[in-house]
């Protein structure tokens, strides 16, 4: 059993907690405790749920196209996944704010599918974001982190 402080207490209506204070989890192991003590057997635990997280956003993604029946096609599409999964979450970290730990599925939403306008005048590309757009921050966070300004002569 572990116990964890209830950092954000819910108004809970009709019946009462029966902690108010602290939140018990449960977990079982099948190891015995000589091998693998409470504190160890929880960071295992972790580290498992983890792992899980990225699954569960790469199978929403890329990896929602396997199996198919061709071995080269699976390979491809799962090099494919692991590409596009670290590119876009760097991407996140590099916006900064809400989006380092946000979702792939969230980060392709609001910050690579932006609606812009390109334009171009005397030469030079002009990239026209909407007026008010909640994301405009951490979008120029990640183009100024990807693309430097240039040196002066």
């Amino acid at each position: 059993m572990r116990r964890i402080p209830e950092l954000n207490p819910k108004a809970a209506e009709g019946q009462p907690t029966l902690f108010d204070t602290h939140r018990f989890h449960a977990f079982f192991t099948t190891a015995t405790a000589d091998t693998l003590n409470t504190v160890a057997a929880d960071k295992t635990h972790r580290k498992h749920a983890i792992i899980e997280r990225v699954n569960a956003d790469m199978k929403d993604s890329a990896l929602a196209h396997l199996p198919s029946g061709n071995f080269a096609a699976n390979s491809a599409w799962l090099v494919s996944a692991v590409m596009a999964y670290n590119l876009t979450r760097t991407a996140g970290i590099l916006a900064k704010g809400s989006f380092e730990k946000a979702r792939t599925g969230t980060i392709r939403a609001k910050l690579i599918n932006v609606p812009a306008r390109i334009a171009s005048s005397a030469r030079r590309i002009q990239l026209h974001l909407p007026d008010s757009w909640p994301w405009q921050t951490a979008w120029q966070q990640l183009f100024t982190a990807t693309h430097a300004p240039p040196r002066a002569a």
